[in-house]
């Protein structure tokens, strides 16, 4: 079904490799000579194509691929006209933006492409899906020791959640670890560890599976059951990606909302 007065924006596929460790153009987006039958194909059925979209990959993309693909996009905007369309005015640059520094250069890149592209164009509406770069550093992750094993230097940890549930993006080369301790159980008067003896240690999920496995060879100080490890930037694909696998339900949490002026 479709609403015979909608409009379209046509998704194409940058033609640079971006690095993402979440590249969508293997799934959606049209070849740039592919382009052409498209635009047609839609003015043949008295369908009004109004702008382009794209998408570089998610996580760890190299940010000078929005140049390239704003560029491309450019290029779609001509054909149409060339095609005696009407003229387009959405440029939809997708998402895939992290916080930090990464978004800074994402954004400079994308203004001056933009600027050396789209300069004349003064009607040009741009969208952009960050939804990662809001949610991502929303929300901190605590989760309690429930078991532990020494090894000669080494030591090892279970803790209340792991790959299965809100940890599943530790396993990613992009994901950058960021890990606290409180250790509310063994040294209520020192929860943070300050200037404490660390040792190399490995933090296992619950489940049986051994690839469930959050940390290794992560220094860590001396930690007791009941203590608690904090996940910091965890708003973006964690709980949204759990499962209820062995019977570790990833959405029994407890959520605590903290706000301030």
């Amino acid at each position: 079904m479709w609403h015979p007065n909608c409009e379209l924006v046509l998704r194409i596929k940058p033609e640079e490799d971006s690095g993402a460790q979440f590249s969508l153009g293997l799934k959606f987006g049209a070849l740039l000579n592919e382009v052409p039958e498209l635009l047609k194909a839609a003015d043949e059925a008295g369908l009004k194509v109004i702008g382009v979209s794209f998408h570089v990959g998610s996580a760890g993309a190299n940010t000078q691929a929005y140049r390239g693909a704003i560029l491309l996009a450019k290029t779609v905007f001509e054909m149409a006209s060339h095609l005696g369309m009407p003229k387009m005015k959405i440029l939809n640059i997708g998402g895939g933006f992290t916080a930090g520094s990464k978004f800074d250069e994402a954004s400079l890149n994308i203004k001056e492409a933009i600027k050396s592209y789209f300069g004349n164009e003064d009607d040009l509406v741009v969208i952009s899906e960050p939804g990662t770069y809001f949610a991502q550093t929303t929300f901190t992750l605590a989760t309690k020791v429930i078991g532990k094993r020494v090894r000669g230097e080494l030591r090892e940890y279970w803790i209340d959640d792991g790959i299965y549930g809100t940890l599943s993006t530790v396993n990613y080369d992009y994901f950058i670890v960021i890990c606290s301790t409180l250790r509310f159980g063994s040294k209520p008067d020192d929860v943070t560890c300050k200037d404490t003896k660390t040792f190399p240690s490995t933090v296992f999920g619950p489940t049986c599976d051994s690839t469930d496995t959050v940390l290794k060879e992560y220094s860590l100080p001396e930690l007791e059951i009941n203590d608690w490890l904090v996940f910091s930037n965890m708003g973006a694909y964690t709980s949204s990606l759990g499962t209820n696998f062995n019977g570790f339900s990833s959405s029994a949490k407890n959520v605590y909302i903290a706000c301030s002026s």
